[in-house]
């Protein structure tokens, strides 16, 4: 069975850089045989939060909303690409992730983080981690930190110079720890119902 993936972005600019480590990931995982799909925050253009997916009467949330929930229950594992804005987390991902919560119970996700600069986005790593955490599901330990996003990948996400080549050689690690709890959790699932 293919690992169902989910690769949430957030950024709302219109120079988005990060996209591209999005496309990357996408495709990387498709090559190691897994079923991805990104899932971008602009181009759902949720409204800011006032009501949770959950606070809907069944039947009467919107569309947009209905459909992302039943792609979330469906997944398998999930992975955040968080820019960093101002040692923070990118506001737009973090609206999209705070519609749902039980939703995401019982699943692994990873994180992998960028920035036009050095650090790759890592202080926004590590906000995620704790946020996922709270939210239900088990953050991997291993992560992918992208510096210098703009000369690391080109617009077609194809990795380049010295920061490209890193991240290609990062990557079969960072996939093969989501792998490894996206089967002990979908086990487990099978075999026991989850506590709450």
């Amino acid at each position: 069975m293919a690992d169902r993936i989910l690769v949430f972005y957030g950024s709302y600019r219109s120079d988005r850089q990060g996209i591209r480590l999005a496309h990357y990931l996408v495709g990387a995982f498709a090559a190691r045989g897994a079923a991805a799909e990104l899932i971008d925050a602009k181009a759902l253009g949720l409204p800011m939060l006032d009501r949770m997916y959950k606070e809907y009467t069944k039947g009467t949330a919107p569309e947009p909303l209905e459909t992302l929930a039943g792609k979330i229950r469906d997944a398998d594992a999930f992975v955040f690409v968080a820019g960093e804005y101002n040692w923070g987390v990118q506001p737009g991902l973090k609206n999209l992730t705070d519609h749902f919560l039980e939703e995401w119970f019982w699943r692994p996700a990873a994180i992998a983080s960028y920035s036009a600069g050095r650090l790759a986005g890592v202080r926004a790593g590590l906000a995620w981690h704790g946020t996922l955490s709270e939210m239900g599901m088990v953050v991997v330990s291993s992560a992918l930190a992208v510096g210098g996003i703009g000369q690391a990948l080109d617009a077609d996400a194809h990795p380049t110079g010295d920061g490209g080549a890193a991240l290609d050689r990062a990557f079969p690690r960072f996939a093969d720890d989501l792998s490894w709890w996206t089967e002990a959790a979908r086990a487990q699932r099978a075999v026991r119902a989850v506590p709450y």
